[in-house]
């Protein structure tokens, strides 16, 4: 009985991996797509096509089986147009892991950043800025104004006044320097997402669904503090935990969240919300 298993196991191993291999992938594919605007698409055409071959095959329908086959390769390509965004980012996030990465943020530039977001949520004023990583969002700073300039509180104050010619827009940070102000950001399209969301915190989610930056909201309605990283929000931060969020982020450092039904209490959000969605538009617009 031993002979048997063991002669199995040496024939079949590299099957035993191919199949663990799809699985992984298969997971990890869901995982990335789950929430993402092409996730229903996906989903729509993965059943359709799941029906078609139980049909051509239990009812034996030749021309339907022979289409099929001859489609395959189409399908392929209209899956990469399909889903272009998502494997753009995908395989951007790919080759910017930290293991290829050098770029390390200081301690002092989290403290004067920290420093500055919640003054501006002190004062009710509206902000949006973005933290260059890996990947460059040189094409998004050129649509600005170009500023190359030491990070400060007090110049992020005065960009983000309301009668400044520069608050209107984000402002990006590369490093410990402020590249640029008054930027146009890409506004996510996802689905999923709450119509009351505002246009700057639209803003913040785009900018990080196209690259691996950190976009850092103020809510000029509520002053709550919100991060946007790849498609995700966070909101209601402190000051500590701000700091301590950006720490995991920029230097790696370990981060526990705090209790979701704390923050939702804080925040004003009720407790089986998505924290990441507005429900009350008059009370949490942007």
């Amino acid at each position: 009985m031993t002979l048997p298993i063991s002669e199995f196991a040496r024939t079949h191993w590299t099957s035993a991996i191919e199949i663990l291999l799809l699985a992984i992938a298969i997971y990890y594919g869901y995982l990335y797509f789950r929430g993402t605007r092409g996730a229903r698409v996906l989903t729509g055409l993965a059943v359709l096509l799941l029906f078609l071959t139980l049909v051509s095959q239990l009812l034996h329908l030749q021309v339907l089986n022979w289409l099929m086959e001859r489609f395959s390769v189409f399908l392929a390509i209209a899956l990469v147009v399909i889903f272009q965004p998502e494997l753009r980012r995908a395989l951007a996030e790919l080759g910017s892991h930290h293991f290829f990465s050098t770029n390390r943020q200081k301690r002092e530039t989290i403290e004067l950043l920290a420093d500055a977001v919640f003054q501006l949520a002190h004062r009710q004023c509206g902000a949006l800025i973005a933290i260059e990583r890996d990947i460059g969002i040189r094409n998004f700073a050129e649509s600005g104004i170009n500023l190359d300039c030491a990070l400060s509180p007090e110049l992020v104050l005065t960009i983000f006044h309301p009668k400044t010619a520069l608050h209107d827009g984000g402002l990006i940070l590369r490093d410990d320097r402020i590249i640029a102000a008054a930027c146009i950001f890409p506004v996510s399209q996802r689905e999923d997402l709450d119509r009351s969301l505002g246009l700057r915190h639209r803003a913040a989610l785009g900018i990080s669904e196209e690259s691996d930056a950190i976009a850092i909201v103020v809510s000029e309605e509520t002053g709550i503090v919100s991060i946007c990283f790849q498609g995700r929000v966070e909101r209601n931060f402190t000051p500590e935990s701000f700091r301590r969020r950006l720490g995991q982020m920029l230097l790696l450092e370990k981060y526990e969240k705090p209790d979701s039904a704390q923050l939702e209490d804080q925040a004003g959000l009720p407790r089986h919300g998505d924290p990441g969605l507005v429900p009350d538009p008059a009370k949490h617009r942007d």
